[in-house]
């Protein structure tokens, strides 16, 4: 933003310069009307009317992203106290499974693989063994 306010002062400097070393007197007409005086006086109300146009025509999508800015920025303070509440309640499941005895850092037992409608209904078991060992050990003992 900074650099586009720099950018517009020095436009702005190039253009006073401009119409000071161009004060020739012009005539301007536009449709019925008609004005008579120096060159730089045109310049600077064309450079002025330009810029104020410019900013009229960017200012709906400044407002619209001013307000998607504002309201991302509501949705992730939300989501920070969201994240905080799982965190929470976390913390507090953790600690109730350590009161029960139960350790949470276990791994969970692997389930039995899938077996499908139409092996069921065949009878056939075309899925290949399991490659590990520890697994035909738990469906064994099962």
């Amino acid at each position: 933003m900074q650099l586009m306010l720099i950018f517009g002062i020095a436009v702005a400097i190039g253009a006073v310069v401009f119409a000071l070393q161009n004060n020739a007197p012009v005539a301007v007409t536009l449709a019925m009307w008609r004005y008579e005086g120096s060159l730089a006086i045109v310049l600077l109300l064309a450079l002025g009317l330009g810029a104020l146009i410019t900013g009229l025509l960017s200012s709906p999508s400044v407002i619209r992203a001013q307000w998607t800015l504002a309201r991302l920025r509501r949705q992730v303070t939300a989501l920070e106290g969201d994240l905080e509440d799982c965190r929470r309640h976390n913390r507090e499941l953790a600690a109730e499974l350590a009161r029960a005895g139960v350790d949470a850092t276990a791994e969970p037992r692997p389930q039995k693989p899938y077996v499908g409608l139409r092996t069921l209904l065949s009878g056939t078991d075309t899925a290949a063994p399991p490659s590990d060992p520890t697994l035909l050990r738990d469906e064994r003992s099962t």
